[in-house]
């Protein structure tokens, strides 16, 4: 099989066929996937989880964000400083099958804390996932065609936010445990149908079950089937056979690229409000529009998904097409992308009628997601093939850190906070406390559910008016990414 790949490989064309290369990033894609599958199931099953441990959004806000982010972030450079020396194959490997084992073990968790210390298991396992991977992508590709490579790849992101919100959604909307059972006893699978209480279990825990089984599956996928590729392949001779590279040397390079600072800020802040907002989204869905989890998941999340699954595509496949006409297409694609974004969010937040929110929505997610290219592709561009792997887990390390872990707690805090204020100017004799109680009368009810959709609402409005800041970033990086990419 070896000979099979290698051969027609070349530095100039990329390593392996053609096709093989085709496939490796189809399997990478799949990872990644499956990556944001388990990271973005909680999301979905926010409601439920809420209704069954009984907490507040603040609470839900840490498990979606710090629970998930402290860990990844500080796991991810030694993982991808071992990925500079070892198999890299190996590591990717290694880390689905341990995120997904995790992730059914969220399943079984019979507290809000055995709930937390399991994410924190899915996390360390997806630390092992992107740098390895944009390391492998970059020797099996050429500088050419690196950034629509690179946002196939980042596909992985809407993608698996997009299947997440369909399964999920359909398990909590449609599936109970019985038809669960049913189901593997239909597929001859009595031991699965009678190795749980299934008619006990509640569909959220299904959800995670289901989900994370299949991960195991693919980590045998791509031990078996991707090829190690010479590290430095496809980057000029003279800078290959280079000695390793420490740390400290890393960060020195990287302090010389303003242009790579001004991006990983810029991506940072579009990340610390998108991760914010999603991990409510669907619950704002059934808040202000009254929707169900599995309208609100399958009919309106999987749309917005699959627009931003288009943005994602465009922008590496424009930088790339038009790279030598506009060099510095990497920073004004998501520059002028994400302004964009705020008047149709913020608007399509507001109005009443979802059916002039979700247009404005879908133009919004599609442009939003223009800044995941750069995310991968300046990282991997200012450095070489030394230090690729390290790049892009300084990127994530400051990337998750500030906005996966600040986004979802700081807009549950603030929504909590704006919950209060609207239920005081309702009713004052009302309490967040107090609405949790299951004798309200109608009256109290009303006010406790206007409170909490209104508090999340203008929440994700504020939240959504901060992009401002990381158009100034992306402007910023346009003034240096040539020189610091080395295309001047």
């Amino acid at each position: 099989m070896a000979n099979a790949i290698a051969n027609g490989s070349s530095p100039e064309a990329g390593f392996g066929t053609k096709n093989y290369r085709k496939y490796v990033l189809g399997v990478l894609l799949t990872v990644y996937i499956f990556n944001f599958i388990d990271r973005t199931i909680i999301n979905i099953l926010t409601e439920p989880i809420k209704e069954t441990f009984g907490v507040e959004d603040w609470q839900m806000g840490l498990l979606g964000g710090p629970a998930f982010a402290i860990l990844y972030t500080f796991v991810g450079i030694p993982i991808a400083r071992l990925a500079e020396k070892k198999h890299r194959v190996w590591i990717i490997a290694l880390s689905i099958a341990l995120w997904s084992l995790m992730t059914v073990f969220c399943g079984f968790a019979m507290s809000f804390i055995a709930l937390f210390i399991f994410r924190i298991g899915v996390s360390i396992g997806e630390a092992g996932c992107s740098p390895p991977a944009n390391s492998i992508i970059a020797d099996y590709f050429v500088p050419a065609e690196r950034s629509t490579a690179v946002s196939v790849y980042a596909l992985g992101i809407p993608l698996g936010g997009m299947a997440a919100y369909v399964f999920g959604g359909y398990v909590v909307g449609s599936l109970d445990g019985a038809n669960v059972a049913a189901m593997f006893s239909n597929w001859g699978w009595t031991w699965a149908a009678n190795a749980l209480d299934w008619q006990n279990i509640e569909a959220w825990r299904i959800a995670f079950i289901v989900v994370g089984l299949p991960g195991v599956l693919v980590a045998l996928l791509v031990k078996m089937t991707i090829k190690e590729p010479p590290r430095g392949y496809t980057d000029p001779a003279h800078m290959q056979d280079k000695e390793h590279v420490g740390f400290k040397e890393v960060l020195k390079i990287l302090a010389t690229k303003p242009a790579y600072w001004h991006v990983t800020m810029g991506v940072t802040i579009a990340s610390f409000v998108n991760y914010g907002v999603g991990q409510f989204m669907v619950s704002f869905l059934i808040r202000t529009h009254e929707m169900s989890i599995f309208d609100a998941s399958v009919k309106i999340a999987m749309v917005l998904a699959v627009m931003a699954s288009i943005g994602t595509y465009m922008s590496g496949y424009l930088a790339d097409k038009y790279a030598e006409r506009f060099p510095k297409a990497l920073a004004y694609i998501p520059m002028f992308a994400v302004a964009g974004v705020i008047p149709l969010h913020v608007t399509g937040y507001l109005v009443e009628s979802l059916w002039v929110a979700v247009p404005l929505l879908m133009v919004g997610q599609m442009l939003l997601y223009t800044y995941l290219c750069p995310l991968y592709a300046v990282p991997s561009g200012v450095v070489d093939s030394r230090m690729r792997a390290t790049a892009v887990a300084v990127t994530l390390f400051i990337v998750n850190l500030l906005g996966y872990g600040l986004g979802p707690p700081l807009i549950g805090g603030l929504s909590s906070i704006l919950n209060a204020s609207f239920l005081s100017g309702i009713d004052p004799s009302l309490s967040l406390e107090a609405c949790k109680a299951s004798d309200l009368t109608a009256a109290a009810r009303s006010a406790c559910d206007t409170a909490n959709a209104d508090g999340l609402q203008w929440s994700m409005v504020i939240f959504k008016c901060m992009y401002i800041w990381a158009v100034f970033h992306f402007f910023m990086a346009s003034r240096t990414i040539q020189r610091d990419m080395g295309r001047e």
